[in-house]
């Protein structure tokens, strides 16, 4: 047993993080005490948080162990659930995206090259702000997608 040194509520070391400096070889400060201080601290700099994900992600060493991984049998597997999760969670998003894909090859819509936003002609996608109108379409660059989302909620019913 161990007294938090933030919240002063003795635990078993099992509640604490292993720090080989330490004495007893456990952090003085509980996990539920280090997580709340490492959440505050992210929500409080979320911009620089951001950069170091992003920079993070785009490391070749961890690039390659994603790509190894979605090969293993259990990266496929993860795969599968994510995907059979995101199909039972937006079903009207995804039917869609399906007719949307759908016009698109069959020619009932034609694919814009351009940004309607920023005019950029860098990885355009189709935007639904309704999902129930999968044939009303904006299209967009995927940084004012991401940016409309973020301030943004489509209709989903």
């Amino acid at each position: 047993m161990k007294i938090c040194r933030n919240c002063l509520i003795e635990k078993p070391l099992s509640d604490f993080y292993k720090h080989d400096k330490m004495l007893d070889g456990h952090l003085n400060k509980c996990k539920e005490c280090v997580k709340s201080r490492v959440n505050a601290h992210r929500e409080k700099n979320i911009e620089a948080a951001r950069q170091y994900d992003k920079a993070r992600n785009s490391k070749p060493h961890r690039v390659m162990a994603r790509k190894m991984y979605i090969q293993t049998e259990e990266g496929k597997e993860a795969k599968r659930r994510a995907q059979q999760n995101y199909q039972n969670n937006y079903p009207l998003k995804r039917a869609a995206h399906i007719i949307t894909g759908n016009a698109i090859r069959d020619g009932k819509i034609v694919k814009q090259n351009n940004c309607s936003v920023c005019n950029s002609n860098i990885k355009i996608e189709a935007h639904h702000d309704d999902y129930t109108k999968p044939f009303e379409i904006r299209w967009l660059c995927k940084k004012c997608h991401n940016i409309w989302h973020l301030f943004n909620k489509p209709i989903y019913k």
